[in-house]
């Protein structure tokens, strides 16, 4: 597959980490220039010593910005423009699922501030990511915007909250206007949604909640960073032109749609 990523800019939130991560190399190696964030100060530490090579050869950035602060996120967009120009590509994986010791609150008895904090976060986090994106997309005729969408919000959830089930349903709504809107001038928007994948948050393998996942899935194991950012990186090819507001389900078939 050619990906035309030699010389593109890709801007990944929640690149910092896990399938975020995992995409940005698979960018990097493919010749694109990424700028990822992400919300912590030890992510972003530990993301720029993974992409250390990369950084040092002026090819990518990594740094600490809060998706509930817009300021924050354009001021990130300003700085990729400056560094590498426009993005083309925008891959929106930053995303909370908080719990309790008694695991994912009720829709009856959840806090507000947290219903807010995770919609804040995982949708008008990305719904902003899109303003500060668009308009050079649009100016350049060319565009790839991908959501990171959860099984959570595509059926039953299980193991997620309220809130996120909520927040990572409601961007396949966000793709469908994007894809109404803004399809005219070259721009895709699409959903790839990740089953039980193993990564940082969804703990080790071993966890019981884990092993429960495993019974469900008839590939009979979770999912790895690796495979989610193949489908990634594929809607943002040129290969994938064509292919506008749809939803990508990866799950090892525990969600098998009609």
């Amino acid at each position: 597959m050619s990906t035309g990523g030699t010389g593109r800019v890709a801007v990944i939130s929640g690149g910092t980490t896990g399938i975020g991560l995992a995409t940005a190399r698979r960018f990097l190696r493919d010749g694109y220039r990424v700028g990822v964030f992400g919300h912590s100060a030890e992510s972003v530490e530990q993301a720029g010593a993974s992409l250390a090579a990369s950084i040092e050869a002026g090819r990518a950035v990594a740094s600490q910005v809060d998706l509930r602060k817009p300021e924050a996120i354009q001021s990130f967009f300003n700085d990729i423009r400056a560094r590498f120009g426009a993005p083309s590509v925008l891959v929106c994986c930053a995303g909370v699922s908080p719990k309790g010791n008694n695991g994912p609150s009720l829709v009856g008895t959840i806090p507000r501030g947290e219903w807010d904090d995770v919609l804040s976060i995982n949708l008008t986090g990305a719904m902003l990511c899109c303003q500060y994106a668009l308009p050079d997309m649009q100016n350049n005729r060319f565009g790839r915007i991908i959501f990171v969408g959860s099984l959570a919000g595509r059926t039953r959830p299980l193991i997620a909250g309220p809130a996120y089930a909520v927040s990572k349903a409601a961007l396949a709504g966000l793709s469908r206007s994007l894809v109404t809107q803004y399809g005219r001038f070259g721009i895709t928007a699409n959903v790839v949604a990740p089953g039980r994948i193993l990564t940082g948050m969804t703990g080790p393998a071993s966890s019981d909640v884990n092993r429960e996942a495993i019974r469900r899935i008839p590939a009979g194991r979770l999912g790895t960073a690796d495979e989610v950012s193949a489908a990634i990186v594929f809607l943002a090819s040129d290969e994938a032109g064509f292919v506008n507001g749809a939803i990508l389900d990866v799950n090892g078939g525990e969600f098998t749609p009609s």
